[in-house]
């Protein structure tokens, strides 16, 4: 568990400080997808603009008189296929990290909500009411996770 959300005085319940951790679990596993997704975008893109340039300067330029000697010299190599495989499959990753990266935004959101739903049972006791500000203080200081509202 978390140091900041151990230090949470007697106000704040073990269920409760339970679903925060489970809240930090979540949005840090959202961030780790949201890093990865990104990573694979950019470098699709870069290893693809770099191997349109390549094919530029090996392919157009030398053999742009002729579309058939082209296509040719264009599949007698085997390394345009590979580099047309590794981007082929840089996108499909980069779709498999963004829908992993939009389930788990799904799920940390829904967390998020319930714990704003619920947080009149989480904090029973009028003098916890009261003080819950200070726990929605640090949730948002410490792991920027918003539990004052349901937007986003």
């Amino acid at each position: 568990m978390e140091s900041p959300i151990m230090m949470l005085d007697e106000r704040t319940d073990q269920a409760t400080r339970k679903m925060l951790q489970k809240v930090v679990e979540r949005k840090q596993k959202f961030d780790r997808l949201t890093r990865i997704h990104l990573i694979m975008m950019w470098s699709g893109i870069l290893i693809t603009l770099v191997y349109f340039v390549f094919l530029y300067y090996t392919m157009m330029i030398p053999y742009s008189y002729s579309f058939a000697v082209l296509f040719s010299n264009f599949v007698n190599h085997t390394s345009n296929l590979f580099m047309l495989m590794v981007i082929m499959g840089l996108f499909g990753l980069m779709n498999v990290y963004r829908q992993k990266r939009d389930k788990a935004e799904k799920e940390f959101h829904a967390l998020r909500c319930e714990i704003i739903d619920k947080s009149k049972d989480l904090w029973k006791k009028e003098d916890a009411w009261i003080n819950r500000h200070l726990v929605f203080e640090m949730m948002k200081k410490n792991y920027d996770i918003n539990l004052y509202h349901e937007n986003k």
